[in-house]
């Protein structure tokens, strides 16, 4: 066959390998970033999964070198965002609704979360029952440096992490390492990058009908031990300056210490969208008092529709991903100017189009 007459791999390839149910993301060029399309491949592999008595557990990976999957199709997204159109809304839905299957499916999900894992692929990924990070992980939430912020239950699982270390990462975007990642409560277990093919072996032969216990075992055979890498070296200091409730508060703390750290922080800070920082501050604090990945969710999901109307999210991925000229024109430009009514249309419920997770309706 020649190369003019090859058939092009498919984006998101779903198959069979021993007693696992491989599910691979398959745009490498891309860092693997999902689309809608992939989403609904990955939602119907887990239906004929779920059946499958022969699969005894779901196996999650990305090809190509770079990662797992570097997040959502934003380009895509903010194409839509231009002309009013409704991709936000359809995409994130069925997004967040597969998350939640992700974080309650009925057998063991193992995810490789090696190399780059951003946004959309922590959703795939940082749900799931058994989560392996390696020496190559990046894994990071760096939405409201695009007017946004971290969603697929990133506010559930930031607000969940020991201390202030959700709230730093959740503002900052800073990537966690995989020991940071496994501290941050990301992921269970460093594998070294080296070992990941063995342990794929391993998995794909694993007995019918095994435990998530069982799972768990095999996967710690290949683990560093690792629990904490170098941003939780610095906890007791992150817990001061992100202890507060108000971001005018939180660059105050930062402000007044004159560490190299704390510096680099409030350049950081200096660099996201103010109104996406008090968004995501609200959106934590209040995760914090959730009973549910869901419950986040919902709420997610009514914010992400305000953000997708908004000039912020246009700007953060002009800046970002369009011009690439990493000036983004913020409106407001500062934390002082953020009102009260800019942020109450993020925390609205809304009415027919809210989240609903029952799959019959």
């Amino acid at each position: 066959m020649t190369a003019t007459s090859a058939v092009a791999e498919p984006d998101l390839i779903a198959q069979r390998e021993g007693s696992a149910g491989i599910i691979r993301l398959n745009r490498p060029k891309a860092i693997n970033a999902v689309t809608l399309e992939m989403f609904r491949h990955i939602e119907k592999a887990l239906d004929g999964f779920e059946a499958d008595a022969a699969i005894s557990l779901i196996l999650l990976e990305g090809a190509g070198e770079r990662g797992l999957c570097a997040g959502g199709d934003i380009r895509a997204l903010y194409e839509s965002s231009k002309v009013g159109g409704d991709l936000g809304k359809i995409l994130w839905r069925e997004e967040y609704i597969l998350n939640a299957r992700i974080a309650k499916f009925p057998k063991p999900y193992v995810s490789f979360m090696d190399g780059i894992v951003m946004g959309g692929g922590v959703g795939l990924s940082a749900h799931s029952s058994h989560r392996v990070v390696t020496d190559r992980t990046r894994l990071a939430m760096p939405e409201v440096g695009l007017g946004f912020f971290p969603d697929v239950g990133g506010t559930f699982l930031l607000a969940r992490a020991p201390g202030e270390i959700g709230t730093y990462f959740g503002l900052t975007g800073q990537p966690m390492n995989g020991p940071d990642a496994v501290h941050a409560g990301f992921a269970d277990a460093v594998v070294p990058s080296a070992k990941l093919a063995e342990l794929r072996d391993a998995l794909t032969r694993v007995r019918s009908g095994a435990s998530a216990a069982d799972v768990k075992t095999l996967i710690d055979g290949f683990t560093t031990g690792e629990t904490s890498g170098p941003v939780a070296a610095q906890q007791a200091q992150i817990d001061r300056w992100f202890a507060h409730d108000r971001m005018q508060d939180i660059i105050a703390a930062l402000q007044r210490d004159g560490s190299e750290l704390a510096q680099a922080t409030l350049k950081t800070l200096g660099e996201k969208s103010p109104r996406g920082m008090v968004v995501t501050l609200r959106l934590l604090r209040l995760a914090r008092l959730a009973s549910s990945l869901e419950e986040c969710l919902v709420r997610e999901y009514r914010a992400a529709l305000e953000v997708f109307r908004s000039d912020d999210f246009r700007e953060g991925v002009r800046a970002a991903v369009i011009d690439k000229d990493r000036k983004p024109k913020w409106s407001p430009p500062g934390i002082e100017d953020v009102s009260e009514a800019m942020i109450a249309p993020y925390f609205a419920e809304i009415g027919a189009d809210e989240l609903v997770f029952d799959r019959t309706k």
